[in-house]
């Protein structure tokens, strides 16, 4: 599990610029989230709390929502950046099912630290293992 392909240093710069943005008065745990589309449009988000501790939002949720927002609607890359530069901050359980939604099951994850060095990259695959997404759904005009 690993791969040793390095991500792209225009999605780590964006991710590295969007956890500068964040807010995080709480946690102080400070997380920026860049995906490319298909179209190769960056999108990037980063964490946002709430003194309603649920009602927070994660960098890759951000990021994905800046990508619908800008009309984009397949993920091919991302890169999420945050922790001390030990371990890799990996997205979140729901992370991973809302990137789920966008991309393909080889889509690379790179987890990268605070200063852009990659610790870590995997497939979506290898972090939702036999997911259900769009295609688990029967396409309209269908029936099972």
């Amino acid at each position: 599990m690993g791969h040793s392909f390095s991500p792209d240093h225009d999605l780590v710069v964006a991710a590295l610029a969007a956890r500068r943005h964040a807010h995080a008065p709480y946690s102080h745990f400070t997380v920026g989230a860049a995906v490319r589309d298909d179209e190769g449009r960056i999108h990037a988000g980063c964490n946002v709390e709430n003194a309603a501790y649920p009602e927070g939002v994660c960098a890759e949720a951000g990021a994905l929502s800046a990508m619908v927002a800008a009309g984009g609607r397949q993920v091919v890359d991302v890169v999420v950046a945050g922790g001390d530069g030990t371990v890799p901050c990996a997205p979140c359980g729901g992370c991973r099912q809302k990137l789920r939604e966008f991309s393909l099951p080889d889509t690379p994850v790179h987890m990268v630290d605070g200063e852009g060095h990659a610790l870590l990259t995997l497939t979506l695959d290898e972090l939702l293992p036999n997911s259900f997404g769009p295609d688990n759904l029967p396409r309209k005009g269908t029936h099972s």
